[in-house]
């Protein structure tokens, strides 16, 4: 086994991850160079957590109301000296043998390629699933240092490549959330919502916000392409036809009562869930469907055309980068707000010693 420390920052956005905490940052500290956690701020455990780990600096920031965006606001702020970042969530964690390629493979990774692609399993319920449609998925995870930037997405929110190849890896890393079935249901009926909102945006085109880019690599585009024909189809038989696919046609029955409630809770209920919230909306917009739909669903896309109204990032804007061979205008740090006595969100710590902003009861 090759003992050494990568050239890589690990960035973990959190809030309210102590069932988790401690063993995404187990399995990273050994092989990073510095891990910054991003908290929202948690009302539980995960900062004292964190502290307990020497490398690990924890950043207060507020949550702005969607993944992307902390994210992006964590890569401009955040006094990032690695070459590479990797982007994990608290409830995933590598397999040792993508611990060992990374070591063996980063040192000598070619300057044209920018960002790896690493293949997702997941587990439920402690057991990892083989079947259905949850192994080797393949996601951005792994990415040089100013050559990407998450796009403007309420949900499934990818890495956007701005210059360079993406290489594969062939070994995993691992989804395994711990919640208990009581807060699984809760966190999805936010999620639904969010959803229901994104589905209708690809049925009726409302924001643009669904066109299948170039930039995410071939796994993403065919599920967006997916994602936009499963909007055209049938409610709620869409979600039965889901749940079908997935567990008789996919073999997800192969893994046992941890399948089943997998793929029956993600798979059937969630998507009913979302659909009956879609058939909610469009029985609330009356019968004219061009003018109500336009009228009333934009009401609920708001949060998808305040998104895309943000600033293009300066890679975009210059066509040049670090990476890129091309001049580029490169946008200055700003250094974080860490004196002591003044904790304002987005100050850093580090250590045993400071304790970051908490939220006011």
């Amino acid at each position: 086994m090759l003992n050494k420390t990568l050239d890589i920052t690990v960035i973990i956005l959190t809030y309210n991850e102590e069932i988790h905490i401690r063993r995404c940052l187990e399995n990273v500290t050994p092989f990073a160079k510095k891990v910054f956690v991003v908290d929202s701020p948690s009302t539980d455990r995960t900062v004292e957590i964190c502290r307990e780990f020497e490398n690990v600096e924890v950043v207060v920031h507020k949550y702005p109301g969607n993944q992307a965006e902390q994210f992006n606001w964590a890569l401009d702020t955040l006094q990032i000296e690695t070459e590479w970042i990797l982007r994990l969530d608290a409830d995933e964690y590598l397999l040792p043998e993508l611990v060992e390629e990374l070591k063996e493979r980063l040192p000598v990774m070619p300057e044209g390629v920018s960002a790896l692609s690493l293949s997702r399993s997941r587990a439920y319920c402690g057991k990892i699933l083989h079947h259905g449609i949850v192994n080797n998925v393949k996601i951005v995870r792994v990415f040089r240092k100013g050559m990407a930037r998450y796009e403007q997405r309420l949900m499934d929110e990818h890495l956007e490549i701005l210059d360079g190849e993406t290489a594969e890896l062939k070994h995993q890393f691992v989804d395994d959330n711990r919640m208990t079935f009581g807060q699984f249901t809760d966190k999805h009926n936010n999620y639904a919502s969010r959803e229901a909102a994104l589905l209708l945006d690809a049925e009726f085109h409302l924001t643009g916000s669904q066109i299948v880019s170039q930039d995410h690599g071939k796994e993403v585009e065919r599920k967006r392409a997916q994602k936009n024909r499963y909007a055209k189809m049938p409610l709620f038989w869409r979600a039965f036809g889901y749940f079908v696919y997935r567990y008789i046609i996919k073999l997800g029955f192969l893994d046992g009562k941890e399948g089943f409630l997998w793929d029956f809770l993600q798979g059937w209920w969630y998507r009913t869930l979302v659909d009956a919230k879609i058939f909610e909306i469009k029985r609330a917009c009356g019968n004219d469907k061009k003018k109500n739909h336009q009228k009333n669903l934009a009401v609920l896309l708001r949060p998808l055309h305040r998104l895309r109204r943000h600033r293009p990032h300066p890679l975009r804007q210059s066509g040049g980068g670090p990476h890129s061979g091309r001049p580029g205008k490169q946008k200055e740090k700003r250094p974080l707000q860490n004196s002591p006595g003044n904790p304002l969100p987005g100050r850093s710590e580090k250590g045993p010693g400071n304790r970051p902003h908490e939220r006011k009861p």
